[in-house]
């Protein structure tokens, strides 16, 4: 049986919370292939988890073993090792509405007979720790649904929205021809591979799916605050790379809507780099964030000006100790407000 879909686990000493998001995949069935990614665990028994769930569900799950890369390089794996038509990331620490997960291989299923798409889109959940109202990413305002459509025809994405991992499914041979490939021992890579992509992609279709809950609210957790100021570099080496990606693309040719939201994104991260560079508070931090600035201007004058004087790029750079707390003040109001991080 061909898989319709894959789904990749990157696992790293995921062993006390992996096997709930596996089993909130696995009663989807063997339309979809389970790939569990250990990106060389040391301190734990998550690879001697992936291969007691392969050898119990053979024709599912798949257990993966490499030296460690890093995410990215354990998105990528799962993508060299792919079977299925479409391909998911699920990190091992969240999990999905298995419901949901079920409508959508139904749609795949369907979406094939009409010639398939190259990105299916569903709604995500913010699940954070103590939150008692969990912020959910619907996009029914913003897309279609259940109708395959183009970018064009896409309406208004709010600054408060955005596509991520989270609700993200390719197709697989699509991603291989446009040579989607991550860096590796690098974090935040997850935002390269909801953009670099995009251009290649010409059909979409969206349900209204309340498909993916991310969790966030762990001390030790990427996204923490604290972790990405301690990883900073890290985050500025992701920024670069989407600078590079969409200095280089060619937008004559792209639908309008398109390149709108991949500015729109890419002002979004400009600002998080920004302001994880203000909160550093020292004298190189605030180099770094300078040199950013300048490094878009370097690479796409035209699209530089457009987000530095645009409502975000404004925001960041506004002038001395009394401008960067109002920056903070504005990140900490829309950090409350999406509930992020």
């Amino acid at each position: 049986m061909k898989k319709i879909l894959t789904v990749a686990i990157p696992c790293y000493n995921s062993e006390e919370y992996m096997e709930t998001c596996i089993k909130s995949i696995l009663p989807v069935g063997d339309a979809v292939e389970i790939l569990i990614v250990d990106d060389g665990s040391t301190k734990d028994r998550t690879g001697e988890i992936a291969d007691e769930y392969a050898a119990r569900y053979p024709d599912i799950i798949r257990a993966v073993h490499q030296e460690n890369g890093g995410h990215g390089e354990a998105v990528n794996a799962g993508l060299r090792n792919a079977s299925g038509v479409y391909y998911k990331v699920v990190d091992s620490d969240d999990w999905v509405n298995t419901k949901g997960l079920k409508k959508i291989v139904q749609a795949m299923q369907e979406l094939e007979e009409k010639g398939g798409v190259d990105m299916l889109l569903a709604n995500f959940v913010y699940d954070k720790v103590g939150a008692k109202h969990k912020r959910l990413m619907r996009f029914t305002k913003v897309f279609p649904c259940e109708e395959i459509f183009e970018w064009d025809d896409m309406k208004h994405m709010p600054m408060t929205q955005y596509i991520l991992m989270h609700n993200i499914f390719y197709r697989t041979q699509m991603l291989r021809d446009c040579g989607t490939e991550l860096p590796k021992h690098t974090f935040y890579v997850d935002n390269i591979f909801a953009f670099q992509p995009l251009p290649h992609v010409k059909k979409l279709y969206y349900m209204d799916v309340n498909l993916y809950h991310y969790f966030i609210g762990r001390e030790d957790q990427s996204v923490n605050e604290k972790v990405m100021i301690g990883r900073i570099d890290q985050q500025i080496l992701v920024n670069q790379i989407m600078i590079d990606v969409m200095a280089a693309e060619d937008f004559t040719t792209k639908p309008a809507k398109l390149k709108d939201y991949m500015l729109n994104y890419l002002s979004k991260i400009m600002t998080v780099t920004s302001i994880m560079l203000i909160l550093s508070g020292t004298e190189e931090a605030l180099a770094k964030k300078e040199a950013i600035w300048e490094y878009l201007n370097e690479k796409d004058p035209e699209v530089y000006r457009t987000l530095r004087h645009g409502i975000l790029g404004v925001g960041m750079n506004l002038p001395g100790k009394a401008g960067r707390k109002v920056s903070v003040w504005g990140y900490k109001a829309a950090q409350k407000l999406v509930g992020f991080n």
